[in-house]
C-alpha cells in the first residue's frame, strides 16, 4: 500500500515540475518578443491604450510594466500593485492593486515608491 501512495506522490511531484517549466519557458517566450501578461480583469485595452510610457526612472529605481511596486503618497497612503504604465501627458501612472482597482497617481503626488519584484526576475535577458 505505500509503494502505491509513493508511486503516486512520485507521478504528482514530475506533473508539477514539469508544469513548472513550462510556465517559465513561456513566460520567457514572452519576455523575448516584449509581451507582459498582467492577469487582472480590471485592467481593459482601454487602460494599456492610455498609458504611452513603458519604462521611467523615478528616484533612481528603474521600472517598467509588470513590475509590482508599492507606492507611498506623500499623505503617508501606501498602495501594493502592479505597475500598467505611466501617463507622460498627465505626469501620472497607472497601478493595478491586488484587490482589482486602477490607481492613477500624479508624479508630484508620491513621496516614495519601491521596486517589490521585477517582471520576468527568473532571466537576465
Amino acid at each position: 500500500m505505500i509503494k502505491y501512495v509513493q508511486r503516486i506522490l512520485l507521478v504528482l511531484f514530475v506533473i508539477n515540475l514539469v508544469g513548472y517549466i513550462l510556465v517559465i519557458l513561456k513566460e520567457k517566450i514572452y519576455l523575448k518578443h516584449n509581451m507582459i501578461v498582467i492577469n487582472k480583469k480590471a485592467v481593459t485595452q482601454n487602460h494599456l491604450d492610455k498609458t504611452d510610457v513603458k519604462e521611467f526612472t523615478f528616484d533612481g529605481s528603474r521600472v517598467k510594466v509588470g513590475d509590482e511596486i508599492k507606492v507611498i503618497t506623500i499623505f503617508k497612503e501606501k498602495f501594493d500593485g502592479i505597475l500598467i504604465g505611466g501617463i507622460r501627458k498627465e505626469r501620472a501612472i497607472l497601478l493595478v492593486t491586488h484587490t482589482d482597482q486602477i490607481k492613477k497617481f500624479k508624479i508630484d503626488a508620491i513621496s516614495k515608491l519601491k521596486v517589490i519584484s521585477k517582471y520576468g526576475r527568473f532571466f537576465k535577458s
